[in-house]
């Protein structure tokens, strides 16, 4: 009885101390968020007051964005999550301090003057940023600060986008492909909701979609076929995605240029691009995303089939040359279009089918499928929810051992039949080809001997 007694009691402990430093570490999160998503808001609103197209500031704001960042803040550089991630694993979740005005500025910077990058990497390196200081201040051990830092991830997503109980489980479920820290979940949950609350308490509006999809209770074995099709479609986008992502990055890096001229050459660059194709790809996109969300047939303006593709180039250039902001929001339009166009080829469903994309492309670039299906419910309702699952987890296999962050710990082989070394970072594992080779060709049928 003495054993079960101080064993109940140290559990109480330790949820009080979860429930409180997490309430009011998403507390200080959400007001933190508030404030940068007010100053976003305020800096897109202004654009219209500018006497020329606003994406024509590219070329001063990308090498404006490239400086604040080497000179107050490297570790603000580019699209916010991979670097929390990166700290979370090699320095016990130590940000410094300069990082959240820096990542602040850059980021509504660079979305200003028509960056393609989106909001949440930002907001949850803004809150991990703030949960790391906090723990700084009042002197936390390592594994606290960790902890707090992970919390601080789901409550800066959860504070963007109005996805509490998805935000929290992305803060845990990205940082290791195949294994989740349940030890971490209450505090991440309580972070998320707190967040969320704050800024909706502080004035934050959210959007959330009705689809006009009505799950239909008796099996409906061709829909069900098109959603696996669909699953292993966003798979292939998702690869697409990350390796163009990579390779126009390294293709920048290598250019034998200063980084303030190859931000400045960048900017033109994009000016250039949105000549021939359109201003659409500029900054969130998300005026196209509600668009396609709110079409139960084609729109009268048709969305072109490539969509997602600029969209990719865009944001490869922008995060490419120096820009700040997260790659998500990026994510999310692709993955809308590339879904749109999927339901335009199979001629009905085409919100649905979007909204399938927009979670199952997040799945299979950032290896996330719990919190995608998650999020599916709680922007587009539980009508969505069963066939989402068979969408995000056939593109989360599809896509193989890649990922946008490439810092991710890879915990599972996504196939039997792969030799791959696990426990390293995503980004420098690699498949043994021969071992698969000889793997596959002793899972194939025999043949009879006659």
């Amino acid at each position: 009885m003495t054993n079960h007694i101080i064993e109940q009691f140290s559990i109480f402990l330790s949820v009080s101390k979860w429930l409180i430093l997490s309430s009011i570490i998403g507390v200080v999160i959400g007001a933190t968020v508030t404030l940068f998503l007010k100053i976003l808001q305020y800096a897109e609103n202004s654009q219209a007051l500018l006497p020329f197209s606003y994406y024509y500031l590219l070329p001063i704001a990308l090498p404006l964005t490239v400086w604040l960042v080497k000179k107050f803040a490297p570790d603000a550089e580019g699209h916010g999550t991979e670097k929390v991630i990166e700290a979370i694993h090699k320095k016990n979740g130590k940000i410094e301090l300069a990082v959240i005005p820096v990542k602040l500025f850059t980021t509504v910077l660079t979305i200003f003057s028509g960056g393609s990058v989106g909001k949440e990497g930002p907001g949850a390196q803004i809150g991990a940023g703030m949960a790391s200081f906090i723990s700084d201040l009042f002197k936390f051990k390592d594994e606290d600060r960790k902890t707090l830092v992970i919390c601080g991830i789901g409550a800066g997503f959860a504070s963007v986008f109005g996805t509490p109980i998805a935000g929290a489980i992305f803060g845990v479920e990205v940082l290791i492909i195949g294994l989740i820290r349940y030890d971490v979940l209450m505090p991440s949950f309580i972070a998320g909701f707190a967040a969320f609350s704050t800024a909706q308490y502080l004035g934050i509006e959210y959007t959330y979609f009705n689809i006009g999809f009505v799950h239909d209770v008796d099996f409906n074995w061709v829909l069900i076929i098109e959603v696996v099709i669909a699953g292993i479609f966003f798979g292939i986008i998702s690869d697409v995605t990350i390796t163009m992502i990579k390779r126009i990055g390294r293709v920048v890096k290598k250019i034998p240029l200063n980084a303030y001229l190859k931000a400045f050459l960048g900017g033109i660059v994009l000016i250039l691009l949105s000549l021939v194709v359109g201003e659409s790809y500029f900054g969130l996109g998300l005026d196209t995303i509600n668009t396609i969300f709110q079409s139960t047939t084609p729109p009268a303006e048709p969305i072109p089939w490539y969509s997602f593709i600029l969209k990719t180039i865009f944001t490869s250039i922008t995060l490419g040359v120096g820009g700040s902001g997260g790659i998500v929001t990026p994510i999310f339009f692709i993955g809308a279009t590339s879904g749109e166009w999927f339901g335009t080829l199979m001629g009905h469903n085409i919100a649905f089918f979007a909204a399938l994309g927009f979670i199952s492309v997040l799945a299979g670039t950032t290896n996330a499928p719990i919190a995608a299906t998650i999020m599916a419910m709680e922007l587009f309702g539980l009508e969505v929810a069963h066939y989402a699952a068979i969408s995000v987890v056939i593109s989360f296999l599809t896509t193989g051992h890649r990922s946008v962050f490439a810092s991710q710990i890879l915990a599972i082989k996504k196939s039997e039949l792969l030799k791959i070394e696990m426990g390293h970072d995503i980004g420098t594992t690699k498949v043994d080809t021969q071992e698969t080779q000889k793997r596959f060709k002793s899972h194939m049928p025999k043949k009879k001997k006659k």
